[in-house]
């Protein structure tokens, strides 16, 4: 029995269950937990902070734009209500919101779509009628 625990099992009822530990995402350089889709928070000149590289790249982009006059009033991190009027609050929140000409954009880097997020989408294409453009 000892030989069994010591091998990281459990009695329950009789029964010699196997219990596996959780497994912690680290990075191996700095020993600290890694992100869930491994995306690497950074921060801007200004110091203004992007949930990736790929966001911040996308910011970039988005502000040559505006300076050209291709896209006007960028702004980051819209958030839009899912769920008017319901008895809890449900969120959408965009990466950056733009108008190009006389349409209006919604514009989210992704690297990963997660259930959550394709649901949000169909929403906000049923309530508010806006595509999400995934870059």
């Amino acid at each position: 029995m000892q030989d069994l625990k010591d091998k990281g099992y459990i009695e329950t009822d009789g029964r010699w269950l196997r219990v596996k530990p959780k497994a912690v995402r680290q990075n191996a350089a700095t020993g600290k937990k890694s992100s869930k889709y491994r995306n690497k928070r950074v921060q801007d000149e200004n110091g203004v902070r992007f949930d990736s590289m790929k966001e911040l790249s996308r910011w970039n982009t988005l502000k040559l734009l505006e300076r050209s006059g291709a896209i006007s009033d960028l702004k980051r991190q819209v958030s839009f209500e899912l769920n008017e009027g319901g008895s809890f609050p449900y969120k959408y929140v965009a990466d950056f919101a733009y108008w190009a000409g006389d349409q209006f954009i919604v514009d989210d880097c992704k690297g990963f779509k997660t259930r959550e997020y394709l649901k949000k989408r169909k929403l906000m294409l049923k309530i508010h009628g806006i595509t999400i453009l995934e870059t």
